[in-house]
Formats: C-alpha cells, sequence, structure tokens
C-alpha cells in the first residue's frame, strides 16, 4: 500500500491529454470528449486524439504527435487491458510516457484490486470466477440480497444487477454475456446496503488530493482517507449515504476512464491546472 499524497513534480507544459478520436474522422475528437479537451486546452493543456479502433493493429498514431519527454495522460472510454497496453506502446514509440502504466491502470479499473485497501469503507465483496458453483457460493454467504458485477460494470439493463434469491446469479450472468459480450475479469458479489441513491457523489482524487464538484463543496472524510491508502495518481472515487447516515463507497475507478457525473468540464480543468 503505498502513500501518494505528495504533490506531483510535473508541471503543466510537460503534460498532455489525449482523448479518443470521432470514428469516421480519426483527426478530430469523439464528440463526447469535445468540450472537456476544448476545457484544458483553454488552462493551458496540451491536447492530442487518437483512433481507438486501431489500437489493437499497431498502427494507431497520436495527433497531434506528442514531444519527446511528455507525460500523456488518457481521457476517453473504457477500454481492455490489452488495448490499454497497446495504448501505452503507442505512446513510448512516440518518445512520451504515460502518467498511468498498465499496471497502475488495474490497480483502480478492477475492484478486486483496490477493495482490500479500503474493505472497511464499502459492501462486503466476495470474487467468483464464472466457473465456480456460483449458486452454491451464494446460499454458503447467506445475504438476503446480493449485487453482482463484473471487475469493472454491473448490468443496468434487463434484469438488474440486484437480486434475492441465488439461483437467479445464472440468469444476471447469461444477460451479462448477452448484452456486455464479456464479462471482464471475474465476478464480484457485493452485500446490498441501504443507500440513498440520490445521495451519490463523485469526487477525484488527483496527485493525492482528492476534490469536489464544486470548488466550496467539503471533501468527506471517507474520501481523504482513499486518497491516504490508494497509490494511483489519478483516480475516482464514488461515496453515497447510507440510511444510517454513514458514508460508503461504492466505487473506485480509474480516473482516465470515469466520467464527470456531477462534474463540469470547466471544473475539471480548473483541478488539474491547480495540481500541475
Amino acid at each position: 500500500m503505498g502513500h501518494s499524497s505528495e504533490r506531483s513534480s510535473l508541471v503543466g507544459d510537460l503534460v498532455r491529454f489525449l482523448f479518443p478520436s470521432d470514428y469516421f474522422n480519426p483527426k478530430k475528437v469523439d464528440e463526447a470528449y469535445s468540450e472537456q479537451l476544448d476545457c484544458l486546452r483553454n488552462v493551458g493543456f496540451k491536447v492530442s486524439i487518437i483512433s481507438l479502433e486501431v489500437l489493437a493493429s499497431g498502427s494507431a498514431k497520436i495527433f497531434p504527435t506528442p514531444e519527446q519527454g511528455e507525460t500523456l495522460i488518457y481521457r476517453g472510454w473504457m477500454i481492455t487491458p490489452d488495448d490499454y497496453s497497446c495504448l501505452v506502446n503507442v505512446v513510448k514509440d512516440a518518445g512520451a510516457d504515460v502518467l498511468i502504466s498498465d499496471d497502475a491502470y488495474l490497480a483502480t479499473h478492477y475492484l478486486p484490486n483496490w477493495y482490500p485497501l479500503i474493505r472497511d469503507s464499502t459492501p462486503e465483496t466476495r470474487f467468483f470466477s464464472i466457473d465456480d458453483d456460483l449458486e452454491h457460493g451464494l446460499r454458503e454467504l447467506g445475504w438476503s440480497r446480493f449485487f453482482i458485477k463484473d471487475y469493472v460494470k454491473s448490468l443496468k439493463t434487463s434484469v438488474g444487477s440486484i437480486i434475492d434469491e441465488p439461483s437467479a446469479i445464472r440468469t444476471v450472468v447469461a444477460e451479462m454475456q448477452k448484452f456486455r459480450g464479456t464479462i471482464e475479469g471475474g465476478l464480484c458479489v457485493r452485500q446490498v446496503e441501504d443507500f440513498i441513491a440520490e445521495t451519490e457523489r463523485r469526487y477525484f482524487v488527483v496527485y493525492g488530493k482528492p476534490f469536489a464538484a464544486l470548488p466550496d463543496e467539503e471533501v468527506p472524510a471517507i474520501v481523504e482517507e482513499c486518497a491516504k491508502r490508494i497509490n494511483s495518481q489519478f483516480f475516482a472515487v464514488d461515496v453515497v449515504e447510507r440510511r444510517d447516515g454513514c458514508k460508503r463507497v461504492v466505487e473506485i475507478g480509474n480516473g482516465q476512464v470515469s466520467d464527470l457525473v456531477g462534474w463540469t468540464a470547466e471544473r475539471f480543468a480548473t483541478v488539474w491546472a491547480e495540481r500541475s
């Protein structure tokens, strides 16, 4: 377990943000990220784009090309570990480096990697292989309700991700494979707690310091604790209030692929400007 609260030595003119390109025009940013790109550029950062569609082919190019010695921070869609490795290789082939290494990407992207670090602050979780006797495993837990997801995402369509009968796990897994195409990593079974859904908030931790969506918004102590325990330069923390008033972490995410839920692009860019 590391500690990353010290301020990074990176300076703004050596940092470049990398966004996914438009599917049809590899020299234009994906529309979903155009506002973020503009805001980061407006506060002084250099920006580039890359086609995610050709990453695995080995012919992906970064446009404009990074300068030697720059550090690149990806901001875009979730990508597989293999594709992220390809992205890292493209950056390094261009003479630059990444802020988040392959291992660091998975450290906050995959639930089993961050769960042990904050076990006391998040719902109890058990991990299974897709080949395990899942119904038997759930019955042994003895919980009344189960939240099912893979290492990254839950099922937000069809039957949903919460079940109260272990036999329903077979349906959830089948639907995950149908709608997601694949189950990434394995299965995470989380105990359901009595959360107040509308209280959920996203915080970003940048170079060890946590930030809220509003400049004058207080950062909860539970997020400060995550910033101390999780050794990552850039990650997201989702916090919700339980019915008894206790705040709980419901998700840790790699900052590069975490949406700006509740944030403006301007606020996001300002936080990076403050920390660089």
